[in-house]
């Protein structure tokens, strides 16, 4: 078997690079991003995967995160890329990295990296915001009160103090769900969000939300992302930023030329900001 970690005189160079999709879920949404690196670099370990590291000084494994969910949200879109040292078949290693992290940190998906740049893919995020004690008709005209403003300003402490900025310009669509609900009186917002600077994050649409109307939010509201990635313009929805590196390896396979399209034409590019 492969060395897992060569000494750092002797590092191997990375042969391969594998995207790798997982989920947050229950309760391993309160974990930060930071526990998420520990759990997932042991779970390199336990897996005994050859991961490539880099020079210098302090070698650290090549372990690239890219668009993570704030602590506390549920996530079924989270990404992530490792490079390894020595070839590995996907799907095995998805198992392995599945087995040695704990139940709620789920391996989804794993694939051979194709061209392009990951974290470029990441051009938004859909989302649901569960509401407990708000019913549909309340949520129909907050959202619509919403979308009618231009600009909402809503106030979020950083590491540089606390920021004013715009959350209304960052949504593409928002609207009221029909999803099953967690308790029997929950409104569900949908919401797609183009990433951008700063970073428009659910609970700034949530307080957004609640600065134009009055809602009777009875909890802490739940939210969950559903889906992050190429943004398709001409509908406002997200697309899988893991396509393009499937249709790579079957065409590497088969011999075949890639033609996944996932962004409309220059001409398309204003998406709608309404649902």
């Amino acid at each position: 078997m492969a060395p897992v970690q060569a000494p750092p005189s002797q590092q191997l160079p990375a042969v391969q690079k594998l995207r790798i999709r997982f989920a947050k879920r229950g309760r391993l949404r309160f974990t930060s991003h930071r526990d998420f690196q520990r759990a997932f670099e042991r779970a390199v370990r336990r897996a005994e995967l050859p991961v490539a590291f880099s020079h210098g000084f302090s070698p650290h494994p090549k372990i690239s995160y890219a668009g993570a969910a704030p602590t506390g949200a549920a996530s079924e879109a989270e990404y992530l890329e490792i490079s390894l040292t020595h070839e590995r078949d996907p799907e095995r290693v998805r198992a392995d990295l599945d087995e040695a992290l704990p139940s709620g940190l789920d391996v989804l998906e794993v694939v051979v990296a194709g061209p392009g740049s990951l974290a470029d893919q990441l051009e938004a995020s859909e989302w649901l915001i569960a509401l407990p004690g708000v019913d549909t008709a309340d949520a129909e005209q907050a959202v619509q009160a919403f979308l009618a403003r231009d600009e909402i300003l809503v106030e979020r402490m950083t590491k540089r103090g606390l920021r004013s900025f715009d959350c209304r310009d960052a949504v593409l669509r928002l609207a009221v769900g029909s999803e099953p609900a967690p308790v029997a009186t929950c409104a569900i917002l949908q919401v797609v969000l183009r990433h951008g600077t700063p970073a428009v994050r659910p609970d700034d649409v949530l307080a957004g939300v609640l600065d134009v109307a009055t809602l009777p939010v009875t909890g802490p509201a739940l939210l969950t992302r559903l889906a992050q990635g190429p943004l398709l313009a001409a509908t406002g929805t997200v697309d899988d930023p893991l396509a393009r590196d499937r249709d790579a390896t079957q065409a590497t396979a088969t011999g075949q030329a890639v033609d996944h399209q996932t962004h409309v034409a220059e001409d398309d590019a204003a998406a709608p900001s309404v649902p």
